[in-house]
């Protein structure tokens, strides 16, 4: 185990002050992990899960720096979205490469809409050379649909929970019934053509992207399957899922955000077995 300091420090994006922690090895490599955070969120992340990501990094000798974007933490500036974000996580990677001497290249690890972020940003800068992707985000209004009826709404009826409640009566008839109809006719309506979906502009990401990519799955989670359902149905995503650039590890238990410790430390420990061999 290698010791590591923390360090709290700003950076400028467009003439606001960006916060930011890097966890620095004894002796780092020269491989870094930069942690873009999803939203809602900040450098912390659900469960402390970025603070103990970062820490169990810089034991294993990987520099990792998180931070929070423009209106969000201790960050000024307007709060934006995930696509919104490009010079957040252009700044913060300038700013990792000047405060970490002998730093070569760094992986941008995401969960959810950072993962996206993350995509869309890693193609176009030559440092970055791998991508962790948690869970990504590739929410469209008939894929959320169409995940809920088949994961949500099929599952409740193997649950004993719910024909407990129907035999008591205390069932909500009316609520479920709005929500399983309401799932069904999103589900039916099409995209404008002139939008892109989601799903799609992080494949053409994807593609472009010449680095190495982990995909890491959690098993109880409906981001994570409507992401299974969007790419299972593609061609073009399976033959990039399939190509040699990209390993999967899934957590067939674990929530969206990894909230128990064991799932925490299983993330932690496949993040820094796949850095280390890039």
């Amino acid at each position: 185990m290698t010791a590591y300091t923390e360090t709290a420090f700003t950076f400028e994006c467009e003439g606001n002050s960006l916060a930011a922690i890097l966890a620095m090895p004894e002796n780092p490599s020269s491989q870094g992990v930069l942690v873009i955070v999803g939203g809602p969120q900040y450098r912390a992340g659900s469960h402390r899960q970025f603070t103990l990501l970062s820490r169990d990094l810089a034991k294993a000798g990987i520099p990792c720096m998180r931070f929070d974007y423009r209106g969000m933490g201790d960050s000024e500036g307007r709060l934006r979205i995930f696509d919104e974000v490009e010079m957040d996580i252009s700044s913060a990677v300038d700013a990792y490469f000047a405060n970490c001497p002998g730093l070569e290249r760094i992986v941008l690890w995401g969960l959810c809409d950072a993962a996206s972020a993350a995509i869309f940003h890693a193609h176009r800068d030559s440092r970055v050379n791998g991508l962790v992707l948690l869970n990504p985000w590739v929410r469209t209004q008939q894929g959320e649909a169409k995940t809920r009826l088949k994961h949500y709404y099929l599952s409740r009826l193997a649950n004993p929970e719910m024909w407990r409640k129907l035999i008591s009566g205390k069932f909500d008839f009316a609520d479920s019934t709005r929500g399983f109809f309401g799932s069904v006719s999103k589900a039916k309506q099409k995209a404008p053509e002139s939008d892109q979906p989601l799903p799609e502009k992080m494949r053409i990401g994807l593609e472009k992207f010449s680095g190495k990519v982990l995909l890491i799955l959690s098993g109880n989670d409906l981001v994570a399957r409507e992401f299974e359902d969007a790419v299972g149905g593609s061609g073009a995503w399976q033959s990039l899922l399939g190509s040699p650039k990209f390993s999967r590890r899934d957590l067939p238990d674990a929530d969206h955000t990894f909230s128990s410790r064991a799932w925490r430390d299983q993330v932690s420990e496949w993040t820094s077995e796949w850095v280390e061999k890039i």
